[in-house]
């Protein structure tokens, strides 16, 4: 890759690692509804200037419905849970099941009509990569914490279908003018149940800290550095980020909030990493298999 490919991959990595230590900390002042609110309107604002600038939010609403349903499976109910998960869950363990996501992608894509096979070595990769996140559960997780493990898995394929429905019916609109529309419809939903459930006072400064990155780094930012990415490096390589980012979210969680780190996370991580990548492995030349390139 080129030197701004090379520094934009590496920011996005690690500005995509850092939502987990922000929702543990913010979710500790405000409910896990007020938290997707925050992010999602001050994510939204802060973008909607540019892609108004560039004509991009009149085409989305056009087709309302399809980015009405990409929104509720990539924001509106994952980041409610992932959120209600961390409050008994901690950031890495969060961060290391929902790494599963190419994993769920790759069998949604085979079973939606994908062209491509899988492989031996792609099955090997979804036996292995789910084998990690049963380490994760049966090592690290009690039987009271089985229901944000759940959540969680409900996260984990939302963020693999909110791809695949952004491929196949929005792809052909401008990017930038999906996500603000989607950021702002999102923040309307929540908005009423964020007044009733505001706090009585004000939050520590650590939450409204973490808020305010989780809207103005983790989201505004984050997206206009992914398509920036995405022009340079092409949308193949630039989705590799969600194989680095569960490292970081783990490195702050064990560094920052003193969170465990045990032999099963260490195993589960691998596992899911290497699983992911067999899983998502492009077939080799000559196997017969067209490669449809993921959208972002």
């Amino acid at each position: 890759m080129s030197r701004r490919g090379t520094a934009l991959f590496a920011a996005l990595s690690a500005i995509w690692g850092i939502p987990y230590l922000l929702i543990k900390v913010a979710t500790s002042g405000v409910t896990p509804a007020t938290l997707v609110f925050s992010r999602t309107a001050l994510g939204g604002l802060l973008l909607l200037p540019l892609a108004l600038a560039r004509g991009e939010i009149r085409p989305a609403l056009a087709r309302w419905r399809s980015v009405a349903l990409y929104t509720l499976v990539e924001l509106a109910v994952p980041w409610y849970l992932l959120a209600s998960a961390e409050q008994r869950l901690s950031s890495s363990l969060s961060a290391l099941v929902v790494a599963a996501v190419p994993i769920v992608g790759a069998v949604l894509a085979r079973t939606t009509g994908d062209r491509e096979r899988l492989g031996p070595l792609r099955v090997a990769g979804l036996v292995i990569g789910l084998g990690g996140v049963a380490a994760l559960v049966g090592f690290d997780v009690r039987t009271s914490e089985l229901a944000s493990v759940a959540a969680l898995l409900v996260v984990v394929v939302g963020y693999a279908l909110g791809p695949w429905i952004f491929h196949h019916q929005l792809s052909d609109l401008p990017s930038l003018g999906v996500v603000v529309t989607s950021l702002l419809a999102c923040a309307l939903v929540y908005a009423p149940v964020a007044a009733l459930q505001a706090p009585r006072s004000l939050p520590p400064a650590k939450v409204l800290l973490s808020l305010a990155g989780l809207g103005v780094v983790c989201t505004a930012t984050a997206f206009v550095a992914f398509f920036a990415l995405i022009s340079e490096v092409g949308p193949s390589r630039a989705t590799v980020v969600t194989y680095v980012n569960p490292a970081i979210a783990v490195l702050l969680g064990v560094a920052i909030l003193g969170e465990r780190f045990t032999a099963a996370t260490a195993a589960g991580f691998v596992l899911i990493l290497v699983g992911s990548v067999l899983a998502t492995r492009a077939p080799e030349r000559g196997a017969g298999a067209a490669v449809d390139a993921a959208a972002p």
